[in-house]
């Protein structure tokens, strides 16, 4: 039987860890270790990062986010039945992930901008935002303890059709539980010719 590698620590744990300990002074002349800068792209384990980003052609320009049908999870205009399908059983290889945990509104939008321009500059095309469940208290009339989606959740489909995301992205719908469920997204990125 194989020794288990000890998990890594998430940025979610980690966040977690320093608001619980926001109040605690080190010892003298230990500090604390500096914050962590949040990582906008994590490529997927098996397959190695390209070595510089692929130019976008000469051609004919993205369509104006305006032009555009505003994207929801039901099936999107201009895309093939078939690969609608794939996209929701999420058969399509995903080539890059998001993770947003633990950011602010802000940093989750410069990131979600910054990675599917990125991701639409390599050509790829499945790409995986994973936003958490962000499950709350619910402040209504509805009752203190009955859950509602947090903000990043909420907010995500939001950004993606909005500019510059709009103009980039083909489709998205709600993750498979393997791939965090309700808490990410399948996003299909608009090839060059499209």
């Amino acid at each position: 039987m194989a020794a288990r590698r000890p998990r890594a620590i998430g940025p979610v744990e980690r966040a977690l860890w320093r608001a619980a300990m926001r109040d605690v002074e080190p010892l003298p002349g230990h500090a604390l270790p500096p914050e962590p800068k949040p990582v906008a792209l994590e490529p997927v384990a098996d397959q190695p990062a390209p070595v510089k980003a692929v130019p976008a052609p000469r051609g004919r320009p993205l369509p104006a986010p305006t032009e555009l049908p505003t994207l929801t999870y039901a099936r999107t205009p201009g895309l093939d039945r078939r690969t609608s399908e794939r996209l929701k059983r999420g058969q399509l290889p995903i080539e890059a992930r998001l993770d947003l945990h633990g950011m602010t509104q802000d940093q989750a939008r410069r990131s979600l901008d910054a990675f599917i321009t990125h991701a639409h500059d390599r050509g790829l095309r499945a790409v995986l935002i994973i936003t958490g469940k962000g499950l709350k208290p619910r402040t209504s009339d509805a009752g203190p303890w009955e859950p509602e989606p947090g903000i990043l959740k909420t907010q995500t489909p939001r950004w993606l059709n909005e500019a510059p995301n709009r103009a980039r992205v083909l489709a998205f719908t709600a993750a498979q539980p393997r791939d965090g469920g309700s808490g990410a997204l399948y996003v299909l990125i608009r090839r060059h010719r499209e």
